[in-house]
């Protein structure tokens, strides 16, 4: 290789050390290590150092062209592994512990794999390893580096999630199989050993019976490959139906929570994807939604009418739309980051105002409202009881809520939004209305916001002007732009990724943000379109990056403003 080959190959380790001292002394590898992935071989704090190395090691066979690649990933990975030599060697001799509480006894047993100060040789050799590791498993061709990598995930997941997968069969006829699948803390080998053999023999089975399969699926009648999609969405659904009964209330609440935030990002996703209106006081339609079924329906101090939760929520959505027009008739002729900025404020207003003094009267101020009934009276045996029967009303509204969001942007009015999107100036130059196209998106998307509002008084039985935070617009915001703007699959991806996600992880208490954000700086630098972009977000890069033909980007861009204008006027 060449001299400079040689000084990115050195940096790359240089960097993974960096990354590596991070992850001990911020306390991941320490804390992790308490959870195993397979029970007795490798807990989670090892499995964030060897991805580590091996990442390291793959980043630096990237920069070592030839075929010195290998020797490139093993002189990375040493030098990765230097640092944590050099953190054992040099911790307990300055007392790095008064500084970094962290960097304890236990800290370096791990790394040295409990031989202490006579191990310290441990960090460097195994770097070199798993530097080499992570160099071949980028050599190798795709068809031997997909199924390891894809075992590799698997292994982790399941280790990660084998308390909520093992606690519902442990309660069931399959209890033999969780225990013997999963132990308390982690796969147990023989369910390691089992996903391997499992994840690996389909990936390579269906690398080699793929095109021979997708051809025998073209030459079926058109009404067979209909009637198959047809019953892959029956099991589809009947699966996420079952999945509360089979994964237990915890999973169900957390669904539910996810399908809340589908529904509010479906609202934005009007707002935003299709109009291009910036709105981070989302959560405020949000809140109204809330405390009007709070009010309606509270058996409390609060409560003004005792009604039903059915009864309710109507009022609740069309209280929420009033809103969105009482908020987008003063801000129609602001755009930009001035738009954001407003809408920022009438958030924070409307959070204020709930939680103040000045309300308490109405709206029980800090004490918020209580007792909110459950949508379904139910006896706590009863299947649908707890957080089951929001989980399915949720669906239920989310499902109803996407199909209604489908129809508009199939709509006249859906394509005149993207034409307001696209350049204000020429849509109302070309006969758009701008006031009625952009204060119908406000009303809609603060409709769908209240909805969930609604929805999750029912879920929580009580309403705090505590819960109303700016955090929550900014998650619905995040979804979106993670989903892919305008793409309402992406919405429903977005919040599984953003929302479902870590609550997953929750019990690594604050540690869970950090992955979070991590995940995130990742994905925009990999797919800064979004996870599932909308076709026209993908036009539009396509022509930015210049890979589209010349004739075809010019005559793109005049038919998205050409058509919705058309429709607009009538003609």
């Amino acid at each position: 290789m060449r001299e400079n080959s040689w000084s990115a190959v050195v940096g790359t380790g240089l960097l993974g050390g960096v990354v590596a001292l991070y992850l001990c002394l911020a306390g991941l590898v320490g804390v992790f290590s308490e959870r195993a992935v397979i029970t007795g071989i490798i807990s989670l704090g090892h499995t964030l150092l060897v991805l580590a190395a091996a990442v390291t090691g793959v980043v630096a066979a990237q920069r070592a062209p030839g075929a010195g690649r290998l020797s490139a990933g093993a002189v990375a990975g040493a030098v990765q592994g230097a640092f944590l030599s050099a953190l054992v060697v040099i911790g307990p001799l300055v007392n790095l512990r008064a500084v970094f509480p962290n960097a304890s006894p236990l800290l370096y047993n791990l790394l040295t794999f409990g031989l202490g100060s006579a191990g310290v040789w441990v960090p460097v050799l195994a770097g070199a390893a798993l530097g080499v590791l992570g160099a071949l498993l980028y050599v190798l061709p795709p068809l031997a580096r997909d199924p390891v990598a894809w075992t590799l995930a698997a292994l982790i997941s399941l280790g990660l999630f084998s308390g909520l997968l093992r606690t519902p069969m442990l309660g069931s006829f399959l209890a033999p199989v969780g225990r013997f699948l999963f132990g308390p803390n982690g796969l147990t080998p023989a369910g390691a050993l089992i996903t391997i053999v499992l994840v690996a023999g389909w990936l390579v089975f269906w690398r080699q019976q793929r095109t021979s399969v997708q051809a025998r699926v073209a030459r079926l009648p058109s009404a067979q490959q209909r009637a198959g999609l047809a019953m892959a969405a029956v099991l589809g659904l009947g699966l996420v139906l079952a999945l509360p009964h089979l994964l237990g209330p915890f999973v169900a609440q957390v669904v539910a929570l996810v399908a809340l935030y589908v529904l509010m990002g479906l609202g934005l996703n009007i707002t935003l994807g299709f109009a291009g209106l910036l709105d981070l006081g989302f959560v405020a339609f949000f809140a109204v939604g809330a405390y009007t079924v709070g009010l309606l329906t509270s058996t409390a101090e609060f409560g003004i009418a005792q009604i039903s939760f059915w009864a309710a929520v109507p009022v609740a959505v069309v209280a929420a739309m009033l809103f969105g027009g009482f908020l987008g008739l003063p801000i129609l002729g602001i755009r930009g980051d001035y738009l954001a900025i407003a809408t920022l404020g009438f958030g924070e207003i409307i959070r204020i105002l709930a939680g103040s003094d000045l309300m308490k009267g109405l709206l029980g101020g800090p004490r918020g409202i209580l007792n909110i009934p459950k949508p379904i009276e139910l006896a706590p045996t009863h299947p649908l009881a707890g957080p089951n029967q929001i989980y399915y009303i949720a669906l239920i509204f989310a499902g109803i809520v996407a199909f209604v969001a489908v129809r508009l942007r199939e709509s006249r009015l859906g394509r005149t939004w993207m034409a307001v999107r696209e350049d204000e100036d020429v849509a109302e130059a070309l006969g758009v209305n701008l006031v009625q196209t952009k204060l119908l998106a406000y009303m809609l998307g603060a409709a769908f916001a209240g909805l969930s509002g609604a929805v999750f008084a029912g879920l929580v039985g009580s309403i705090f002007a505590s819960s109303m935070q700016l955090f929550v617009s900014i998650n619905v915001v995040a979804l979106i732009i993670v989903g892919g703007m305008g793409s309402i699959p992406g919405v429903v991806v977005g919040a599984i990724f953003l929302i479902g996600v870590p609550e997953l992880f929750r019990e690594f208490s604050e540690y869970r943000y950090l992955f979070y954000g991590a995940a995130l700086i990742a994905m925009m630098l990999l797919r800064p379109e979004g996870l599932l972009p909308s076709i026209i977000t993908m036009r539009e890069l396509e022509v930015e990056a210049g890979d589209m033909a010349p004739g075809l980007a010019a005559d793109a861009a005049p038919e998205a403003v050409d058509l919705p204008a058309e429709q607009a006027t009538g003609s």
